[in-house]
């Protein structure tokens, strides 16, 4: 019997985190502030683009390369900022509103719904297989397409630590144009701002997207502004809008290589599509096509058409030398001051994006428990996670030291971006399959035009590799290398604490014993008497390691057990019906089972606070005394605290409507025993169990073993379940177990 809750009717508030729905004055506020969180990034390209495709020590390009260069950008920005992600990715976000790689594989593997059985601490579960051919296929490619998404995951990582480095470096580089005395501060410069930037992060995504947002949108109407401007000087720019300008350059050229400077224009589209959790499909959509589509295109063709007409100037620094009036003037003056701001903003949208995706790797337990601080009270994407802030500045201050100048930046930029991009087009073409249900041709039909899109740029940063782009590599194969060893890890040990759950009927057998009445003449068994012999039970457990139900009926050996007046708590830290595997142990460990048991699982729900009332849902097991079920709701910005003296308000109400006629006695003992609760977690000692490889069994077991026990064990102890626990270490038992995995 379950306490009623308004939680668990469904009355309240679904148990899902769903996307976030607005309309109205609502979606008008949240597009105006992914200004400021995602499109800074992609926004800010016309600083470095055109330098990244004509560099300043290079001739000066030739009107048609120009247009054709211009048409190469704005139809890029055409079909995958916009038609791609915009248009089509948006639609593939999971049911929680997340965006990304991870996102797309947990579209096609979504984890398990938690339901009552977490509460369920009896009884047996089966599970059905019954798979057809194409589920077959698909479970078949859940390795390969979770490597293959983590790739994607830990690239986008690597560029936020590259995007604040180009961006911040290529706005401070504009003092150089106006002052050339200062060339050589642009890198102490460009640290200093950074290093400010992510001490600002801990205000949380949105204060600083209604500080940014005003910024990014200064930021886009000077875009257009210059443009237009800039547009009318050469009216014949407009020629770019034919795509098959850009088409010419190529065939006139011969140059693949200009491939990897227009693939700067499209840099921070991932961001768009990461970002998904931050706000929602519908915000993305207004403000990009709106707004920032046009802005770029204008910015683009007005840089173009000043590359025209006044090429031997402008090559040297294409943005700031196409800004109107004189390098001194104040509209100079004005656009550089707002673009180190806007490169704030830049910087700011692959940050929040790695926030992001980090929260999601550590729910999917593909890394480490991480402290996580939700700063919104309405979205629950909305995360500051305190180690990899610090750990982005540290390695962003040391790739700007490093690569010390744009160029340098620029070509080791890019290379995650195209890796990503195609990585997208892949699990999209997936999804369009497993997921959506449309026809397979569809999905075929997307790949082949956008995976060869995306290749044609995978292939042209690929060049850049030897030239810094292995640095971007180097950080995503790392992150890739430990996302895959963590979530085989946490899976081997989890499969292990699945097995190894136990039926309580099955562990924790009773014997009660008849009541010995007192024989006089009368034969009246005293009422206090018959209070105290009937609940007169002996428990026992089962020492053997394993007991089904297809034992029953067996000779078993059975050990007794002493109830102690105590309350303890077992945490639950995997789903499932039964008992945990701690408790097993407990009890073999240490003979005496507490009066009152408690097995808690945790529920995150999709609001900032749960109320009070709400809290608990408890299940009583009727065939164990003083056992109970229990989950434990908490909104995504609570802490977790497990009240213990609430937790017992709620037992006693169940125990009053269970058994309103004789529940006294049962309450009074609860209330005896919950002063001296104690909390009791699972310390895995894992160990490597021995593998068959044939001729390579002993490296194999070797390499397994070292991953194991030398780095995994260690790791879990350095990132406990519990680090995030305001519960006193006073009040934990960690029990060891075994683990073999």
């Amino acid at each position: 019997m379950s306490n009623p809750s308004l939680l668990e009717n469904g009355v309240s508030v679904s148990r899902k985190r769903t996307a976030l729905k607005v309309n109205g004055a609502a979606l008008a506020s949240l597009s105006f502030q992914s200004l400021g969180i995602i499109y800074s990034d992609i926004g800010t390209s016309p600083l470095y683009v055109l330098n990244g495709i004509w560099p300043s020590s290079g001739p000066v390009p030739s009107k048609e390369d120009v247009i054709g260069g211009i048409s190469a950008i704005i139809w890029s920005l055409t079909l995958l900022p916009l038609i791609k992600y915009v248009i089509v990715s948006l639609k593939f976000g999971t049911t929680e509103g997340e965006g990304g790689s991870f996102a797309l594989y947990q579209g096609l593997y979504p984890p398990d719904d938690k339901d009552d059985a977490d509460r369920t601490l009896t009884g047996e579960s089966y599970i059905k297989s019954t798979l057809s051919t194409s589920s077959r296929l698909k479970q078949a490619l859940r390795a390969p397409l979770l490597v293959w998404c983590l790739l994607g995951t830990a690239l986008t990582m690597a560029d936020g630590v590259f995007t604040p480095a180009v961006s911040v470096t290529s706005a401070v580089g504009g003092i150089a144009v106006a002052k050339s005395s200062v060339e050589n501060q642009i890198v102490p410069i460009s640290i200093a701002l950074l290093v400010v930037l992510f001490l600002f992060q801990q205000f949380g995504t949105g204060r600083l997207a209604f500080a940014f947002a005003p910024i990014a949108f200064v930021w886009f109407l000077l875009l257009i502004g210059t443009g237009i401007y800039n547009i009318t000087t050469y009216p014949g720019i407009f020629r770019a809008l034919d795509p098959s300008r850009a088409i010419l350059l190529f065939v006139r050229t011969r140059d693949y290589d200009l491939l990897a400077g227009i693939l700067l224009a499209v840099t921070g589209c991932e961001a768009v599509f990461a970002n998904l959790g931050q706000f929602n499909a519908a915000s993305i959509r207004l403000s990009f096509c709106c707004f920032v589509y046009p802005g770029l295109v204008l910015a683009y063709l007005g840089q173009g058409a000043r590359l025209i007409v006044d090429g031997e100037n402008v090559i040297q620094n294409a943005f700031y030398k196409s800004i109107p009036g004189s390098e001194n003037g104040p509209l100079y003056w004005i656009v550089f001051v707002v673009a180190i701001f806007a490169t704030f903003v830049a910087s700011q949208a692959l940050i929040t994006a790695t926030f992001s995706l980090f929260q999601q790797v550590v729910n999917m337990k593909s890394f480490p428990s991480l402290r996580m601080y939700y700063t919104s009270e309405t979205v629950m994407g909305q995360v500051y996670i305190p180690a990899v802030n610090w750990t982005l500045m540290i390695i962003t201050v040391i790739i700007v030291a490093v690569f010390n100048n744009l160029a340098s930046l620029t070509n080791a930029y890019g290379f995650a971006v195209a890796t990503v991009m195609f990585s997208t087009s892949l699990l999209l073409a997936v999804q369009m399959v497993y997921v959506k249900r449309w026809p397979l041709v569809i999905a075929v039909a997307y790949f082949l035009v956008f995976g060869f899109l995306d290749g044609l740029f995978w292939g042209a940063a690929l060049k850049k590799v030897p030239h810094g782009a292995w640095v971007p590599l180097m950080i995503g194969l790392i992150l890739m290398i430990f996302m895959v060893f963590w979530t085989w890890s946490k899976g081997l040990e989890d499969a292990f604490d699945g097995a190894k759950r136990q039926n309580l009927r099955h562990f924790i057998t009773k014997e009660d014993k008849a009541p010995i009445g007192k024989v006089d003449g009368s034969q009246e068994i005293m009422e206090e008497e018959k209070e105290q012999e009937a609940v007169e039970s002996t428990y026992y457990y089962v020492p053997t390691q394993n007991f089904s139900s297809k034992d029953e009926g067996l000779e078993i050996e059975k050990r007794e057990l002493i109830r102690i007046p105590t309350m303890a708590v077992f945490h639950k830290f995997t789903g499932g019906r039964g008992v945990p595997h701690t408790f097993v142990g407990f009890i073999r460990q240490w003979p005496a089972l507490p009066q009152v048991l408690v097995f808690l699982s945790v529920s995150m729900f999709p609001i900032a606070r749960v109320a009070p009332e709400n809290r608990y849902v408890v299940v009583k097991t009727r065939s164990r005394e003083g056992c109970y079920g229990v989950t434990y709701n908490i909104g995504f910005r609570e802490h977790f605290d497990v009240n213990v003296n609430e937790l017992v308000e709620v037992l006693c109400n169940l125990e009053m409507q269970y058994d309103p006629k004789d529940c006294e006695r049962t309450i009074a003992k609860i209330k005896a025993v919950s002063s001296h609760a104690t909390h009791i977690v699972p310390h895995y000692h894992v160990v490597s169990k021995k593998v068959d490889a044939g001729y390579l069994t002993f490296v194999v077991n070797w390499v397994r073993k070292y991953l194991i026990e030398e780095i995994y064990r260690r790791l879990t102890t350095m990132f406990p379940e519990t680090a995030n626990w305001l519960t006193s270490a006073d009040e934990i038992i960690h029990v060891g177990v075994n683990a073999t995995i």
